[in-house]
C-alpha cells in the first residue's frame, strides 16, 4: 500500500511539472503557500453516542502552481496541506495531497473570481497519538471557489473548501476503553488564504 501511494504521489509530480514547463510560454507557474482555517466533519464515539462538532483551527499549505490564459484562465495547482480540528481535549490532524483544477475569470482590474475540483489525497490521519489506517478512501473530491488579486507576479487569493466525498476514520481501543468503535468524518471544511509568486 504504501508503495502505490509513492508511485500515485510521483506521477502526479511529474504530470504537473511538465504541465507547467509546457504552460510556461505565455503564461505562468510558480510556487504558493498560506493558511488553513478548517475542521473536519463530526466526532462519533460510539453508534448512539450524540455527534461532536469540532473546533476550528489554523493549519497551513505549500505547494505549486501553473496558470494558462489571461482573462479567462485555468489554474492546476499540487498543494501539500496539513490540517488539524479539536474535539473537546482530543484533536484530529490529516495530511494531504490536494491538486485543485480551478478556472477563472478577471472581473474588474486584478480582481478575478474562480472555482472548480479539488482531487485530494490523504497521506496520513492521526488522533491524539493514535495512527488511523483504515480511512474509507484515500482519495476524494472536493469543491474550491473563490476571489483572487493579481499585481505582476504576486497574487493571493480567499477560498473556501468543502469536501463532497463521504469519507470516515474509525479507530477502536482509544481512551473510550477497549471494543468501543469511534468515528471520525475526514471531508473538509475550510476557508484558505494563499499568497502566490510566479517565477
Amino acid at each position: 500500500m504504501k508503495n502505490l501511494k509513492k508511485t500515485v504521489i510521483a506521477t502526479v509530480i511529474f504530470a504537473f511539472v511538465g504541465f507547467t514547463m509546457t504552460a510556461q510560454n505565455g503564461n505562468s507557474f510558480g510556487i504558493k503557500g498560506g493558511l488553513n482555517y478548517s475542521a473536519n466533519g463530526d466526532y462519533f464515539e460510539s453508534i448512539g453516542a450524540n455527534a461532536e462538532s469540532p473546533d476550528r483551527n489554523i493549519g497551513y499549505h505549500i505547494g505549486l502552481f501553473g496558470k494558462i490564459g489571461n482573462k479567462f484562465y485555468l489554474k492546476p495547482e499540487l498543494v501539500y496541506t496539513a490540517t488539524r480540528s479539536e474535539y473537546s481535549s482530543d484533536e484530529f490532524s490529516v495530511q494531504k495531497i490536494d491538486a485543485p483544477i480551478l478556472v477563472g475569470v478577471k472581473v474588474l482590474g486584478p480582481v478575478s473570481v474562480f472555482a472548480g475540483p479539488s482531487l485530494q489525497y490523504i497521506l496520513d490521519t492521526e488522533f491524539e497519538g493514535i495512527d488511523i489506517d483504515n480511512v474509507e478512501e484515500d482519495f476524494s473530491v472536493g469543491l474550491n471557489f473563490g476571489i483572487g488579486l493579481s499585481f505582476n507576479n504576486i497574487g493571493i487569493d480567499l477560498r473556501y473548501e468543502r469536501g463532497f466525498t463521504e469519507n470516515e476514520a474509525t479507530f477502536i481501543d482509544n481512551n473510550l476503553g477497549s471494543g468501543v468503535v469511534s468515528r471520525v468524518d475526514t471531508r473538509p471544511d475550510q476557508l484558505i488564504l494563499s499568497l502566490s509568486l510566479a517565477l
